[in-house]
């Protein structure tokens, strides 16, 4: 499998000039997602990700919640390689090692409420559980964002929630001034357990698996042309595109994530330019 090393663009030069995207595809595995690239298994991503490859990554949580906590603090999966590795965004903190001349500097203690002081329009499209905002716990992340959206036909049960998903992302950007900036996170549920029904022949008995895992990627692809297609309407814009875990299917015995396995902590990254103004 071939790795990109990513050019890290100057932050500072595209806050409050660029629309942002940051879309969790939630549990994508780094191997499922290289090889589905290598084998050009999902065109719509590669045409956009730099080399048409991802670049390996290492997550900041083994699990949603834990994962995207950091990633809205600033530390989105870290180049697997040696470092440091300079963050394309951080709050001011003295003594930080991975703040560079091109890291976008915020003072407030989340990315989130530091976008939302720049100008931006927050706004969160939820997926698995930990975005439902059906209880307390269920709506401290989204809770970070000035405009919240989940509906039961976006969470993993759902064969089309990605479709769904994006539907309301096509309709917040509709609804947007045109002149506000707009930082859109939406976190993508199709990857996650259960995936089976991504998979033709695969039936609720036979379960998921890596190819069922592979399958919800393919069908993610299929649709993630019209989420670019939105953002890039309204001018210039900048998308993160990653994975905040992986996930076991019976590697080494284990299945599943929160644990510290490589399948869980090797992950997918790519960030690249939308649109013209």
């Amino acid at each position: 499998m071939s790795d990109a090393t990513l050019s890290e663009p100057d932050m500072n030069a595209v806050v409050g000039s660029h629309d942002l995207l940051l879309v969790t595809l939630d549990t994508l595995r780094y191997d499922v997602a290289a090889e589905l690239a290598a084998d050009g298994r999902i065109p719509n991503l590669t045409a956009r990700m730099p080399g048409g490859v991802w670049e390996e990554r290492h997550a900041p949580g083994s699990f949603t919640y834990a994962s995207h906590q950091a990633m809205f603090a600033g530390f989105l999966p870290t180049p697997a390689r040696p470092g440091p590795h300079p963050r394309l965004f951080a709050a001011r903190f003295a003594g930080s090692e991975t703040t560079a001349g091109g890291t976008y500097v915020y003072d407030t203690p989340d990315l989130v409420t530091g976008l939302a002081a720049a100008g931006y329009r927050t706004v969160c499209i939820g997926g698995v559980g930990f975005f439902t905002k059906r209880g307390p716990l269920g709506s401290v992340l989204p809770g970070y964002f000035q405009e919240s959206h989940w509906e039961p036909e976006f969470g993993v049960p759902s064969p089309t929630s990605f479709e769904a998903q994006i539907a309301c992302a096509e309709q917040v950007v509709k609804e947007l001034d045109p002149d506000r900036r707009l930082f859109l996170f939406v976190n993508v549920s199709a990857l996650h357990q259960p995936n089976w029904f991504h998979l033709p022949g695969a039936t609720r008995d036979s379960g998921d698996s890596r190819a069922s895992h592979a399958a919800a990627l393919e069908y993610v692809d299929r649709h993630i042309g019209r989420l670019f297609t939105a953002m890039s309407g309204r001018g210039p814009g900048f998308a993160i595109v990653c994975s905040d875990h992986g996930t076991a299917y019976g590697d080494d015995g284990y299945t599943g994530h929160r644990l510290g396995h490589d399948a869980v902590w090797t992950v997918p990254y790519t960030h690249f330019f939308l649109g013209t103004r």
